[in-house]
């Protein structure tokens, strides 16, 4: 049985819903009642049915609805894909990547067949059914990593490996938490992390990269991260922080429910054969508190989480404006039970 795609938006009317389905597979990212920034790395292999690890690759209610959100963000910023020359051969890595996951985990929506270097790429939900010839742009409307990453949910940097560091030279990103491909463009692993608190000083990018650098191909790994959005945008960028920064002091006790999300990323890294560069997915998942809160361990856990965080993080976060309203209206849903071990509901 296929998806059942939602027609909803995320900017202006902000139609953007969970099903009740998808409120329960949502990847709640908190497995005990604390957080600290972690490396949390683990090898990215299939997970439980119905979970956003059935597939290695997640296509979900939202896929439609993102690609034309995408769409819209690239026809207002085209520089929000980018990818530098040396850094083709890997494009096709990754679109060779996306094709065969998609096709396998869900082939009554996506469909690759191929006869040597002879491709032909349909992909039922966007209409699209193209015949090109792998390895050759002029066959493509698009260069390769476009072309496959305007039909794949979340976004996706390739990182060159050289000089003992990883280095993001090739991008689309269109659903990132307040930072720039542009302006990280060419980057490596140290300078883009550079802002993010207390995570440099405990050593955990030195570990993080040592990981990364030794991912070998065929097997994957990924961590989960989190913030907070006003409204369910998936484009908070800091191009456009003058359509979003501002959503942060209209929350109220009133709304709270309505207005605030819990941003969660599934990060992925995997070891391309032909470039031998890295790909980093990072799938985002939106959910509001009314619809969290129906899993009364995440109402609770979420609380004391958000409650105890260190100020730092907060701050690097985005939380300070709205944190107190939030923790108090989720105070009133903790009534101090023990929640049990582990991300899922109970």
């Amino acid at each position: 049985m296929g998806i059942t795609f939602r027609k909803e938006t995320f900017r202006d009317d902000f139609t953007f819903r969970n099903s009740p389905e998808h409120i329960r597979r949502f990847p709640f990212p908190f497995h005990e009642d604390s957080y600290m920034y972690a490396v949390n790395i683990e090898p990215h292999v299939v997970g439980p049915k119905g979970s956003v690890l059935e597939n290695l690759i997640d296509v979900d209610e939202h896929y439609v609805a993102e690609m034309q959100d995408r769409a819209l963000v690239l026809a207002e910023d085209p520089l929000r894909c980018q990818s530098l020359p040396h850094m083709t051969l890997a494009g096709w890595d990754l679109l060779e990547l996306l094709m065969e996951q998609q096709a396998l985990g869900y082939p009554e929506h996506f469909t690759l067949t191929r006869d040597g270097d002879r491709w032909r790429w349909i992909n039922r939900p966007l209409g699209i059914d193209d015949t090109f010839t792998f390895g050759d742009t002029s066959t493509l409307p698009y260069g390769p990593m476009e072309y496959i990453t305007r039909q794949s949910q979340g976004d996706f940097c390739i990182l060159d490996q050289r000089d003992g560091n990883l280095w993001m030279d090739a991008g689309m990103v269109t659903t990132q938490a307040d930072w720039s491909l542009d302006f990280d463009i060419g980057m490596n692993f140290f300078e883009w992390h550079a802002p993010v608190p207390l995570a440099h000083e405990k050593g955990i990018f030195i570990r993080a990269l040592k990981f990364l650098t030794n991912i070998q191909q065929g097997k994957p790994a990924r961590r989960l991260n989190w913030t907070m959005t006003i409204n369910p945008r998936l484009d908070t960028s800091p191009e456009n922080y003058h359509k979003w920064g501002p959503d942060r002091s209209t929350v109220t006790p009133e709304n709270v429910g309505d207005k605030v999300h819990l941003r969660v990323e599934l990060q992925s890294f995997w070891r391309l054969p032909r470039s031998n560069g890295i790909v980093f997915p990072i799938r985002c998942y939106l959910i509001k508190m009314d619809e969290l809160v129906t899993q009364p361990k995440w109402a609770r856990r979420l609380h004391r989480v958000i409650r105890d965080l260190p100020e730092e993080l907060a701050t690097y976060k985005g939380l300070t404006r709205y944190r107190p309203t939030l923790v108090e209206w989720l105070s009133k849903l903790d009534d101090g039970s023990p929640t049990s071990p582990g991300f899922g509901p109970d």
